[in-house]
């Protein structure tokens, strides 16, 4: 049996509470931190624990009882709390993003290396059926290399979304829909397609007036030849929190044939004259393909945790690594870094470029307004994005966090 403490007991914590206990006979929640205790002692109620508060993560750091934390503080923290708990001895997993630079991604993998301990940032999204057949039909082949991909991170979020005390500003959101919405699609892409090796971005605010960060990106990436990309093959990838309807999707047109997620399949042949004709075999045997792939036993949180904890059970491997998490904020930081400077730039990004650390983000972004507003919480339901299948995940929420 498991120890587990939750640190941060905002909206995103009751995922990581309710995924916990799916497996009651392998954890149990002891120990809920949040700089407001009275949003612990919400949780502690509504979810029925029986766990102990504490105010702040330093308070449990020597408690021998715990053995796994999730930290589901805003981003900002995210670095400082992990690192701590890792010297501590202890495993941790850490919602996204991963951090707000690439020093403090490397200070986190640093720590975990030298703890032993397993150290996973959420993506919890690697664990949907969709998601994970999409990738290992790219794995397969089927459809040749990659040469263009569509990545449409839609969210929609109202004015008053911003007025929560640590959103809409560089220094504790680390960044607007890019870092925090898309965070979700361009670890998607990270995984399937790996590092690029150019950027060009443009960045903007067109909807939130109170918010220093961007409502909206829309990035270029070229990437040379690879396992599963053409030489010259395109990414395109819009982040965005004004778009209505909240329409998330994966596009990948191969070589021979376009997947995607919500699934769909188009396969192409040249006639004589160059003009496509369909190529139904294919497309035929790509859905055959997907069919057969076995479904997954847990999905989204609950998917993620269940691997890690069988991981610290089982002493084994697990999906998401450090490393993932830095090249997910890898590409992000890219997305900013060439929206900033209006040009393309180059990867992998430098230790000794400004944009590597957190204070180089701050200086060299723009802030397009200034913060007009500071709520302790925003009660209501929230949507935590597609489910890939064509829906829109909606969660029920009565007090407001991350």
């Amino acid at each position: 049996m498991l120890n587990i403490a939750i640190i941060g007991t905002g909206n995103i914590s009751g995922s990581h509470i309710a995924a916990y206990l799916s497996f009651p006979k392998r954890c149990k929640i002891t120990h809920l931190v949040d700089i407001y205790p009275e949003k612990a002692d919400q949780k502690n109620l509504e979810f029925k624990l029986d766990a102990k508060v504490f105010d702040s993560h330093k308070k449990i750091l020597d408690d021998p009882s715990i053995d796994l934390v999730s930290i589901c503080t805003p981003p900002f923290v995210h670095a400082e709390i992990a690192i701590d708990f890792l010297k501590a001895g202890k495993n941790v997993i850490v919602e996204k993003p991963m951090a707000a630079s690439l020093q403090e991604c490397d200070a986190m993998i640093n720590a975990a290396k030298k703890s032993g301990k397993v150290f996973s940032p959420i993506a919890q999204n690697r664990f949907r059926d969709p998601i994970m057949t999409l990738k290992k039909t790219l794995d397969s082949g089927l459809i040749g290399k990659v040469v263009h991909a569509q990545i449409d991170s839609y969210w929609w979020r109202g004015h008053c979304y911003y007025d929560l005390w640590w959103r809409g500003t560089w220094e504790k959101e680390g960044g607007g829909c890019t870092l925090n919405h898309a965070v979700h699609h361009i670890d998607m892409l990270g995984w399937m397609l790996g590092r690029p090796s150019e950027v060009s971005a443009i960045l903007s605010n067109a909807s939130h007036d109170n918010a220093e960060v961007e409502d909206i990106s829309i990035a270029a990436m070229k990437y040379d030849a690879g396992p599963q990309c053409a030489k010259g093959s395109l990414a395109q990838v819009t982040s965005s929190v004004i778009h209505h309807g909240e329409e998330q999707q994966l596009i990948f047109q191969g070589e021979k044939a376009r997947i995607s997620a919500p699934w769909k399949v188009y396969a192409s042949v040249s006639k004589p004259n160059g003009f496509p004709e369909e190529n139904i075999a294919l497309e035929k045997k790509l859905d055959a393909f997907v069919k057969k792939q076995p479904k997954l036993k847990y999905i989204a949180h609950t998917g993620q945790i269940d691997n890690v904890l069988t991981a610290i059970e089982k002493k084994k491997d697990w999906l998401i690594k450090g490393e993932d998490g830095r090249l997910t904020i890898e590409l992000i930081t890219s997305i900013y870094k060439a929206g900033a400077e209006g040009k393309t730039i180059k990867l992998p990004i430098k230790k000794t470029d400004p944009f590597y650390t957190v204070e180089g983000i701050k200086s060299g972004v723009p802030h397009f307004y200034k913060k007009s507003a500071s709520v302790k919480e925003l009660a209501g339901n929230i949507t935590t994005g597609s489910d890939y299948n064509g829906k829109v995940v909606k969660k029920q929420i009565n007090r407001g966090g991350k």
